[in-house]
């Protein structure tokens, strides 16, 4: 659920935080592996490696993850690491909101 931009709030069900959680463990893992040469299955992980891996999941996923995965690699590339997934993904979901 948190990968289609459902905020994650105390007052929603628990699994909502915990996918949130998840998604930041992974990211964060992912972003490490990368900028530190790690050994991935035997080969390091670079940025190439990464994308051909992530453009198969992706299209494995489908177009409904289109924007999810795009703000995975965005944040997993990234030069420098970004304290919260979250914050970036709450604030594209400001800017496709209605506005009022």
């Amino acid at each position: 659920r948190y990968l289609l931009y459902e905020i994650a709030l105390a007052l929603e069900p628990p699994t909502v935080v915990e996918d949130a959680a998840t998604a930041e463990i992974c990211r964060a893992q992912v972003w490490q592996w990368l900028h530190h040469g790690a050994l991935v299955e035997g080969s390091p992980l670079t940025r190439a490696r990464y994308l051909a891996i992530s453009r198969e999941e992706s299209s494995a996923l489908g177009e409904r993850f289109t924007e999810a995965a795009a703000l995975f690699d965005e944040m997993c590339l990234a030069p420098a690491f970004s304290d919260f997934l979250t914050l970036s993904a709450y604030e594209r979901v400001l800017e496709t909101e209605p506005k009022s």
